[in-house]
């Protein structure tokens, strides 16, 4: 079992135990007070839930998050005085920038989320963060170096206060945007999401996507369709997407690959490499009918067999086609979901001992271990860093920033996936009105999937790995 499957199961065991005993409080008044109470404060009690108490954070919000950054990347010097953050160090304009302050939250911020409000530089900035906050955090500053060193750049907490000391780091990156990029996608849209504007903007990018993502295909059977034919039908789909999205970032069709294999079964394939592994629900075990877009042959068309040995065939003859100089994949540590940590560990099986190594490996996380919610915060909005309680790993970031245009360009290529089409299901629809009218959420204007909230945002967070 995941960590996260391991959180998951523990948040929902203390769930059942609080509404157990909630349930006999109002047994109780129902009894000594009056018939009718316990109805209304009970439907007082779940509206309070959805609006404030919700979320899925797997984490007290006064515990620190603890990251370890290399010792030669802090900026000394630098200092938070009424409100203004200062330095008298030279900073790169390009430099990724992370700066370190406590978060206190108010008595509000338990009700309404912290935000810390960056002002100064071309475009003022907010970062959110969890509701009661108490304890270090990460802002992510990169792209305000001319401002921080100008003097310009200020720290306003709405719903909390910034405390000192800070301590900033930065980073200078070399230019990945000139190189060959190759992005792995465990599913389609995992691209999109991740590093749209990373690929929009490399000088050869590559988009590589292993599954269809053919299961959970529920809104193809509300259609009236068979739970086999639904789930085809979404693979197939899912396939075309992750062929003809890049294309509106200008990607090659001959760059866009579609491997086939199938959804939440790599980690069966890598237990046993030579074995095929059936499709969970579109009762298929040849991968070909979702590779039929590609734009050339690979090694696992010979047979269409969902094996770990054929995924790992197709990678090395598209390493070599390709020869990336930065390859982007699901970072091994951070995200947590099987097909995702199946796919990184797929790319630097199918490297080893490979002629052709890139220069750099970048990762990324989709889903977290602790929170559910992150990126915290609204649409466009800046991209503060994850919860991290494990600080034996040195972690070094690469923030990219998006202007609007970039960051609208991406919101349309995610509106193409089908997987992020359906509406929401009531409850969901009916929770985020309730947090949005209680608690001043604000839904993305540019869909109603969670995704177009996080992933539509002023940066796109890396690590080297």
């Amino acid at each position: 079992m995941s960590r996260k499957q391991q959180l998951l199961k523990r948040h929902r065991r203390n769930k059942r135990v609080g509404l157990l005993i909630g349930l006999l409080l109002l047994v109780v008044i129902g009894v000594w007070v009056a018939w009718w109470l316990p109805f209304v404060l009970g439907v007082l009690a779940w509206v309070a839930h959805e609006a404030w108490f919700a979320d899925h954070l797997f984490y007290a919000p006064d515990e620190d998050y603890r990251y370890r950054f290399a010792t030669d990347a802090e900026v000394a010097g630098i200092r938070l005085e009424g409100g203004r953050l200062l330095t008298d160090q030279r900073l790169a304009a390009d430099a990724t920038l992370v700066l370190a302050v406590k978060i206190k939250s108010s008595w509000l911020g338990r009700f309404f989320d912290p935000v810390v409000a960056i002002s100064g530089g071309e475009s003022p900035d907010r970062q959110a963060f969890e509701r009661g906050v108490n304890g270090m955090r990460y802002l992510n500053l990169s792209g305000l170096a001319p401002a921080l060193m100008a003097g310009e750049l200020r720290l306003r907490g709405r719903f909390c206060d910034v405390q000192g000391p800070p301590r900033l780091w930065a980073w200078n990156q070399p230019d990945y945007l000139a190189q060959r990029v190759m992005v792995i996608a465990p599913h389609a849209d995992d691209a999109e999401l991740a590093a749209f504007g990373l690929y929009s903007q490399a000088r050869a990018p590559w988009i590589v996507t292993i599954t269809a993502g053919e299961i959970e295909a529920e809104h193809y059977r509300d259609m009236g369709m068979d739970p086999v034919e639904a789930s085809r039908l979404k693979g197939r789909l899912r396939a075309w997407d992750s062929i003809a999205v890049p294309r509106w970032a200008g990607v090659p069709q001959a760059q866009c690959v579609q491997l086939g294999y199938f959804c939440l079964q790599l980690s069966a394939m890598r237990a046993t490499p030579d074995q095929a592994v059936a499709s969970r629900e579109a009762d298929l075990k040849d991968i070909r009918l979702f590779r039929q877009f590609n734009p050339f042959p690979m090694p696992a068309d010979r047979d269409g067999l969902p094996t770990w040995n054929n995924l790992l065939a197709d990678l090395r003859q598209l390493l070599l086609t390709a020869r990336p100089e930065v390859i982007v994949l699901p970072h091994p540590v951070l995200d947590p979901h099987p097909d995702h940590i199946c796919a990184q560990q797929a790319v630097i099986e199918a490297l080893a001992g490979l002629e052709w190594q890139p220069a750099t490996i970048l990762g990324y996380a989709n889903h977290l271990h602790d929170n559910d919610r992150w990126p915290m915060g609204d649409t466009s909005t800046g991209i503060a860093l994850p919860p991290q309680f494990d600080d034996t790993l040195e972690l070094s970031p690469f923030s990219l920033p998006l202007s609007l245009a970039q960051q609208r360009d991406k919101a349309m290529a995610l509106g193409m996936m089908h997987d992020l089409q359906p509406p929401a299901p009531f409850k969901r629809r009916l929770r985020r009105w309730l947090q949005r009218a209680l608690a001043g959420r604000v839904p993305s204007p540019y869909g109603d999937n969670e995704f177009f909230r996080k992933a539509v945002r002023r940066h796109e967070l890396f690590w080297r790995l």
